[in-house]
């Protein structure tokens, strides 16, 4: 709908463009017929200088006029970028997991990094959430653990832990949880 609108509005300015345009009388400049004998009515044409052909010139009174014309170089540069990568994690997770009466269940999992990380003790997860009240009833019952820095390019020693006698509602109980590299700058 929105297309066909602009279409239709620019249907009408260009109607509206070309009626304008038809209908302005044009004003061509004419010349007299006897502008060959009067050669000031002529608009003045701006005269460009262009560099001699030749080393050498007569001026007008008929003197030798020797130009020096500068040498001309191609230079050719060589242009290096460094790119740097950022460190982003490159795979999702997702965990299903059944919980029964007052079960704790630890869940393992991995995070896979784009590239090993260049620095050591640099990178480090940041979660938007790492204590979680899953069911809403105002009990944190899961928690997330990792390392504390990102060390390699497949950080293994994660969990989440969750602790059923801390859940009061049944039923499913899903939750997202986002996880960004920051940069550890307290060094």
């Amino acid at each position: 709908m929105k297309r066909l609108l602009a279409l239709v509005l620019t249907l009408l300015s260009c109607n509206i463009l070309a009626e304008d345009l038809i209908h302005r009388p044009t004003i061509l400049p004419l010349l007299p017929e006897d502008y060959e004998r009067q050669p000031n009515l002529l608009p003045a044409i701006p005269v460009i200088p262009t560099l001699p052909s030749e080393e050498s010139t007569e001026d007008s009174n008929g003197e030798d006029i020797k130009w020096k014309l500068e040498d001309s170089y191609t230079i050719n540069l060589d242009t290096k970028v460094q790119v740097v990568v950022p460190l982003e994690i490159i795979t999702d997770v997702d965990i299903k997991a059944l919980i029964i009466d007052d079960e704790q269940v630890t869940i393992p999992f991995e995070l896979e990094m784009n590239k090993e990380p260049d620095k050591q003790n640099f990178y480090v997860l940041n979660y938007s959430e790492t204590e979680i009240d899953i069911d809403g009833d105002g009990t944190l019952d899961t928690f997330i653990y990792s390392p504390k820095y990102i060390n390699k390019k497949l950080v293994k020693d994660n969990y989440l832990y969750i602790d059923g006698k801390n859940i009061s509602r049944e039923g499913v109980h899903k939750k997202k949880v986002y996880i960004t590299v920051e940069l550890n700058e307290r060094r």
